[in-house]
């Protein structure tokens, strides 16, 4: 919520066309106002409103009065968005007490309307893309447009007097900007990463995410922008997502180390098994099964929307599973009078299952 007002206040400064009387004053107040009934409403709702029906039943009790307060705001906005058509850069000074105002109740719009959003029920089950990140870079790409303004706009903030900055001045004051709001939003979602109880899932959002993020740069002017103050950006991003991959990988541990050497039997020639060292292999091999079984259900319903990204991490960790268990097989050591029941899968049919991996519908 206080992303959306937020974001509204300041992207739609290019919004409507109608002249309306700037009541900043007024709206800061309403504001106010707004926040102390929507956490009265909140506290009596947590009474009498079951907790799987709290979230909705809450939003639609306090979606008019939203609608109304961002109907203000957009007023506002419009009045000083005709300012600036006339060339009259100062009107848009008159924002700032309303942007300061929602910066110092960011506490309160986050605990009251936005219903503790980092709850793992408000975070994406399959570890795709969170919607503060789309979000974030579309507030970023519109700024993009207006980068002239917004320069201008934050060299204005640096001093009182009405000293005149040059352009790249200027550039570098709004690509500082635009590193602290990416510096911001990784910081952000690291903590929403925590809220996962699987380590492997944390992974593959936070890999989502970053990867959403480099993309979305590299597809603007953005990243030229950002390496104006920022010159490894590119490249950190890319050791962010590679270093989530290998997070992630960590998770295929518990399958492939049942097919290490360890606690092997070695098996000397004329000589049989002894009945201990038989089930270490039946062990080996009913640990493999299952691990290989469990993770592959649960991954299959994960997410990765960048193809390319996703046919990689489905490659490597088809060579790494299958090599490993192939390794295995070749010790061929007869170890029971009923291998089918151990020896499951083939190498191919483990590469299969591991293709599944990150679709639903396969």
């Amino acid at each position: 919520m206080f992303c959306q007002l937020t974001g509204a206040l300041v992207m739609q400064l290019l919004g409507k066309d109608d002249v309306l009387d700037i009541e900043i004053d007024s709206y800061i107040h309403c504001i106010s106002a707004f926040v102390k009934l929507a956490q009265s409403e909140y506290a009596l709702l947590t009474e009498i409103i079951p907790e799987h029906h709290q979230k909705k039943t809450f939003d639609s009790l306090i979606q008019e009065a939203l609608d109304n307060l961002m109907l203000e705001g957009d007023n506002i906005v419009s009045a000083a968005r005709r300012a600036i058509m006339r060339h009259d850069y100062s009107a848009v000074l008159t924002i700032f007490p309303i942007l300061r105002h929602l910066k110092m109740n960011k506490s309160d719009f986050d605990s009251t309307l936005q219903n503790d959003p980092d709850k793992e029920y408000n975070m994406p089950k399959d570890g795709t893309v969170h919607e503060l990140t789309s979000n974030a870079i579309l507030f970023l790409q519109q700024l993009l447009d207006f980068h002239e303004t917004a320069g201008a706009m934050l060299a204005s903030q640096e001093s009182s007097s009405a000293t005149s900055y040059s352009s790249d001045f200027n550039k570098r004051l709004l690509s500082s900007y635009i590193c602290k709001v990416l510096g911001n939003l990784q910081l952000n979602l690291l903590s929403k990463s925590k809220v996962y109880e699987d380590s492997a899932l944390s992974a593959i959002f936070l890999h989502n995410n970053y990867n959403y993020i480099l993309k979305s740069l590299e597809k603007s002017e953005l990243i030229q922008l950002v390496t104006v103050t920022q010159k490894r950006a590119e490249a950190s991003y890319k050791e962010l997502i590679q270093q989530q991959i290998e997070f992630y990988q960590r998770s295929w541990l518990k399958v492939t180390e049942h097919l290490t050497e360890r606690n092997m039997p070695v098996l000397q020639p004329g000589m049989k098994l002894k009945d201990k060292e038989r089930q270490v292999i039946k062990e080996k091999f009913k640990g493999f099964n299952d691990g290989l079984e469990e993770l592959c259900k649960i991954q299959k319903g994960w997410a990765i929307p960048d193809k390319d990204q996703r046919d990689f991490i489905r490659q490597a960790q088809k060579t790494a599973v299958s090599d490993a268990y192939r390794v295995f097989l070749c010790t061929n050591i007869s170890f029971t009078k009923n291998p089918e029941k151990y020896h499951k899968y083939r190498p191919e049919e483990v590469e299969e299952m591991i293709e599944k991996l990150f679709d639903t519908s396969a």
